[in-house]
């Protein structure tokens, strides 16, 4: 039976552009589904020029909160009236909710890359050592996720000095400035065989290029057995590095959780509730990727 939806429905939904392909309608209408609420989950393509009229429309209509993807998480941050510390820290929002009549945003990445860590493969991360490979936006998320953790040491890998200084700079003045290096490509040989955790964060291997991967075989062949390969990407599933990894003895966790955990994260912020349908929501994203179980 389809859902009723009258002028009571409160409002969700993720802006973006292009936002057509966004698979957080799926899961969200899912879990509200299974919940029983009257809410319903929609997708906003919003161009950057729209997005300060498209903010003030969403007051007008009474929205309750929304995600924002590519290309406004920086875009936002003037139009809200609060940022919550982490969201500041990584320069980012992707949830934002309403509360007391204001528009209030965060960033659900970082619960949503640390959840399987401090779940399924949980333990003692003060002695690890982190290797993240890339430094766009979601290596950010990743790099504040991984002090959360307490990890030792950080390492972050690009193929552009000029980019990793800025990614480094950017964090100056924030209390994780100390806590990780950057360093070139060229130094990945050393890095590997120390890493007890490597993240992909780079697009590198993403559909359609499945063939590809951001390491060789060779340089992935020093990674220490039992260490966790964790690749950001979630189509194809595994990817080319995480079955790479998988060969070497490594544990792999793909995108999909990441995805599943950050909208868990933003769903208990607009509905205020602590317990969602988790497993609906990953059931529903499997089978419209049709993955099945």
């Amino acid at each position: 039976m389809a859902k009723k939806i009258t002028g009571k429905t409160k409002l969700l939904g993720v802006i973006g552009h292009p936002v057509e392909h966004s698979l957080s309608p799926v899961m969200h209408n899912a879990a509200i589904a299974q919940l029983g609420l009257d809410y319903i989950y929609l997708p906003f393509p919003i161009e950057p020029q729209n997005l300060e009229v498209a903010i003030a429309g969403f007051v007008a209509v009474g929205v309750v909160g929304f995600s924002v993807t590519i290309p406004h998480k920086q875009a936002i941050i003037p139009l809200l009236s609060e940022i919550t510390p982490l969201a500041k820290t990584i320069g980012a929002v992707n949830t934002v909710s309403r509360q007391n009549n204001q528009w209030v945003g965060t960033n659900t990445d970082i619960e949503g890359f640390i959840a399987p860590l401090q779940t399924t493969y949980k333990q003692d991360w003060s002695q690890k050592v982190a290797v993240i490979l890339g430094n766009g936006g979601a290596a950010r998320a990743v790099v504040a996720g991984c002090t959360q953790l307490g990890f030792a040491q950080i390492h972050v890998v690009g193929r552009n000095m000029q980019k990793l200084e800025e990614f480094r700079n950017s964090w100056s003045n924030s209390s994780l400035a100390d806590k990780f290096q950057v360093h070139q490509w060229e130094e990945l040989p050393k890095l590997i065989p120390q890493a007890n955790l490597l993240v992909n964060t780079t697009p590198i291997g993403m559909y359609p290029k499945v063939d590809e991967s951001p390491l060789s075989v060779e340089e992935i062949a020093n990674l220490p057995t039992g260490a966790i390969a964790y690749d950001l990407i979630y189509i194809p599933k595994p990817t080319q590095f995480l079955q790479q990894a998988e060969k070497q003895g490594a544990i792999a966790i793909d995108g999909l959780e990441m995805l599943v955990q950050q909208g868990v994260a933003a769903l208990k912020i607009w509905l205020q509730q602590e317990t969602l349908p988790v497993e609906v929501m990953r059931q529903a994203l499997q089978n419209h990727l049709g993955l099945g179980k």
